[in-house]
C-alpha cells in the first residue's frame, strides 16, 4: 500500500536532485537562469543518475588498478554495481565512454516476488590483448522501493531437496515460478502466467551460452551490491542444479558486496563443496556496519564462502563472519553509533587526505546524517565499498591466496 507514494516520493526527489546537479548547484543554476541557459534533465538520458548515482558521481576506473593486478575486477565489479542503479542510457555511455568496453546491453527481468518487472541487470565485455571477460552485474535495493527492502529481509525460504534452504525473495527475483520452481528451460519469448517481461536467470544463461560458443577462450564473472548481491551469489547455484557445465567451466569469479545472507547451513556447505570443486572464486565483501549484510538473523540464514571484511579505515581482513553478525544488538548498536560519528567527520578530510577523487558530496553528508539515526545505513552505500578496493589492503591478501 505505501510502495506506490514512496516510489513516487523517490522519484522526484530524484528529479529535483538531478536538476540541481546538471546546472551546477545552486550558483550554477542561479547562472543559467540569468543567461537562459537552465539544463533540464529527462529520466532516460545518458545523464540522469539515481540516488546511488548522485551520492557517489565516480565514473572514471582507477587508473592505478590494471588488469592482472588482483583487486582489478572486484575494483571494476563494485563500480559495475555503482552503475547500474542508472537508466540503460547512463550504463551505456560509462562503459563505452571512459570504460572503453562493449555494452551488451541492460534489461529489466521479472520478479514473481513482486509481480514487476524490476530486477535490473547490466552486462559488457572487458576485452584485451590478454583477457576477455563478460561482467553480469545484478542492481541491488533501491533506496525508495520498499519491495526491495522487504526481500532483503523476508524469512521465508524455498526448499531444494540434497541442496537446502533458500531464501524465497530473492529465488523469485532471480527468476524462479511460483507455480513450476526451476525447470530446465522456459520460453521467455512468449511469457505467460501474468509475466510481462523474461526471467533474469534463464535469459541470462541462455545470452552466455551463445556468447561463450561463439568465444572459446571468453570467461565471465558475477557480481552485484546488496540485493543484487544475493542475486550474483544464487546465480551459480542454479547453475550447479541444473549442471550448466559450459557457464560453470568458464565461470571465473563471483563479487558480491553488502550481501545479505541467502541461504541456511545445508545450502552453504553445497556452495562451498560445488565452488571449490569447479574452482571458482567467491569472494564476499562487508564494509564496516553495513547493516544488509547482516541479515535476515543468522537463525536459520547463514553466509558462506570467503568474506573480506573492511573496517572504517579500510583496513582489510579476511574473517569468518563480520563483527556483530545480526543488526539487532545492543552492544553492537553503541559501536555502530560511536562509528557513525567517526564516518561523519572522516567525510571532511577524505577529499584533503586522498585526493578530489574522494571528496565527499553533500547529499553523501545528509546520508551520513541519517546514520546518526539508524547506524549502518550510510555504510551500506558503494560509495565506501569503491574507497575499501581502491585503498584497502585486501589486494596483499589474495596474492597469499594465489600463491
Amino acid at each position: 500500500m505505501m510502495s506506490s507514494p514512496v516510489e513516487l516520493m523517490g522519484s522526484l526527489l530524484e528529479y529535483v536532485l538531478n536538476f540541481h546537479y546538471a546546472n551546477g548547484g545552486f550558483f550554477g543554476l542561479v547562472r543559467n537562469i540569468m543567461h537562459v541557459k537552465v539544463v533540464i534533465p529527462h529520466w532516460n538520458s545518458a545523464n540522469f543518475l539515481s540516488l546511488i548515482g548522485l551520492l557517489d558521481a565516480r565514473k572514471e576506473l582507477d587508473s592505478e588498478i590494471k588488469h592482472g593486478d588482483p583487486m582489478y575486477y572486484p575494483a571494476l565489479s563494485i563500480m559495475a554495481c555503482k552503475t547500474v542503479y542508472s537508466n540503460a542510457a547512463y550504463n551505456q555511455a560509462v562503459i563505452e565512454g571512459p570504460w572503453k568496453m562493449e555494452f551488451l546491453g541492460f534489461k529489466n527481468y521479472w520478479n514473481d516476488f513482486t509481480g514487476k518487472p524490476d530486477t535490473q541487470v547490466v552486462m559488457f565485455r572487458d576485452k584485451g590483448v590478454d583477457h576477455d571477460t563478460i561482467v553480469v552485474c545484478f542492481r541491488g535495493t533501491e533506496p525508495f522501493n520498499l519491495n526491495d527492502w522487504c526481500s532483503d529481509v523476508d524469512l521465508s525460504w524455498h526448499e531444494i531437496r540434497d541442496i537446502g534452504r533458500i531464501h524465497s525473495g530473492f529465488m523469485k527475483a532471480l527468476g524462479m515460478q511460483s507455480d513450476v520452481g526451476w525447470p530446465d528451460e522456459v520460453d521467455n519469448d512468449s511469457y505467460s502466467g501474468g509475466r510481462k517481461a523474461a526471467l533474469a536467470y534463464y535469459d541470462i544463461r541462455d545470452t552466455l551460452r551463445t556468447l561463450l560458443r561463439k568465444n572459446p577462450d571468453t570467461k565471465f564473472i558475477v557480481t552485484g551490491h546488496s540485493l543484487g548481491g544475493a542475486l550474483a551469489a544464487l546465480f551459480p547455484a542454479i547453475c550447479f542444479y541444473h549442471d550448466e557445465r559450459l557457464l560453470l567451466d568458464r565461470m571465473e569469479a563471483i563479487y558480491t558486496f553488502g550481501q545479505p545472507r541467502v541461504g541456511d547451513e545445508a545450502f552453504g556447505n553445497y556452495m562451498n563443496i560445488n565452488l571449490k570443486r569447479r574452482g571458482i572464486q567467491y569472494y564476499r565483501y562487508v564494509y564496516c556496519n553495513d547493516v544488509v549484510p547482516r541479515v535476515p538473523p543468522n537463525l536459520v540464514f547463514k553466509h558462506f564462502g570467503t568474506c573480506v571484511y573492511y573496517d572504517s579505515r579500510y583496513q582489510s581482513s579476511i574473517v569468518k563472519e563480520v563483527p556483530y553478525e545480526n543488526y539487532f544488538s545492543i552492544w553492537g548498536g553503541i559501536a555502530m553509533l560511536k562509528n557513525a560519528i567517526f564516518e561523519l567527520l572522516r567525510g571532511f578530510v577524505m577529499g584533503r587526505r586522498y585526493g578530489e577523487d574522494y571528496k565527499e558530496s553533500w547529499l553523501l553528508f545528509g546520508m551520513r546524517m541519517i546514520g546518526l539515526l539508524i547506524p549502518g545505513l550510510p555504510a551500506h552505500c558503494p560509495q565506501d565499498y569503491v574507497n575499501s578496493t581502491r585503498l584497502g589492503t585486501v589486494h596483499l591478501i589474495h596474492r597469499i591466496f594465489h600463491h
